[in-house]
């Protein structure tokens, strides 16, 4: 996380619908101009402008045990702005198709996917959003108009600013505004106490065990080092070394040491 970002408090998510990339680009401009860093706003699309083939979710769990270098990768699918967003992903998301997600909402979806959010592995969005605190209604819309090929932006800000940021969505183009009391779920700054506190794309990734194994090598490494970065690199590491992944892609099987 950025310096930017560890100073910025976000309390609520603005929502919008976009009818053309373009719109997004100049909404990202003037988001990042009025402070908000690129690590509370997420995109969904189904028709990016991309001549680049995403063959499945990258995440900077990927980035960490591939050695892929991130804005390489985000750079060579969406351009300059698009490629600050943090995790991307090609998902398929039921009633909806393949979708393209990045920023924070992109391991909501995933985590979602396989049960951590909603309970259900075949959810679609609709689930997913009145999850995070969406009436069904405006999520049914938000579902159908990403169907059809438009996009979604989320943008997560302080919530003494949601008026000027609603008012910046709606000037920028965008429709069918929600603002939602909450923000997106992610792992929590600091150190680990449980798997809540664990983000929900590493929950998803990681039986019970692996997920005890890994807060323990998460904790011990921030604790020497106060480096959250050098943290998860480490405990994605361990799990790497000590746990195979199963069917699922769920590292879940321990290793047997001779």
């Amino acid at each position: 996380m950025t310096e930017k970002a560890e100073n910025y408090t976000a309390e609520r998510t603005i929502s919008a619908v976009f009818k053309e990339q373009e719109q997004i680009d100049g909404l990202m401009r003037r988001l990042l101009d009025r402070g908000v860093p690129n690590d509370y706003i997420s995109v969904m699309g189904r028709n990016f402008k991309s001549e680049t083939k995403i063959t499945g979710f990258i995440s900077k769990k990927d980035v960490i045990l591939g050695g892929l270098r991130t804005g390489a990768i985000f750079g060579s699918l969406f351009g300059s702005l698009l490629s600050l967003l943090t995790g991307v992903g090609l998902l398929f998301v039921p009633f909806v198709g393949t979708v393209v997600a990045a920023g924070p909402i992109s391991a909501v979806l995933l985590g979602a996917a396989s049960g951590a959010i909603a309970g259900s592995a075949g959810i679609g969005l609709v689930s997913a959003l009145t999850a995070l605190g969406m009436p069904e209604d405006k999520a049914t819309i938000y579902q159908t108009r990403l169907q059809a090929g438009e996009f979604i932006v989320m943008a997560e800000v302080p919530a003494d600013r949601t008026g000027e940021f609603q008012l910046l969505m709606e000037s920028a183009g965008g429709e069918e505004v929600h603002i939602s009391q909450s923000t997106l779920p992610r792992q929590r700054s600091g150190h680990c106490d449980g798997a809540e506190d664990l983000s929900p794309e590493i929950r998803s990734h990681l039986s019970e065990d692996a997920q005890v194994a890994f807060i323990e090598s998460y904790n011990a490494v921030l604790d020497a080092t106060d480096d959250e970065t050098k943290a998860e690199q480490t405990a994605w590491e361990m799990i790497r070394e000590q746990y195979d992944e199963d069917e699922n892609g769920v590292w879940s099987k321990a290793k047997v040491v001779a």
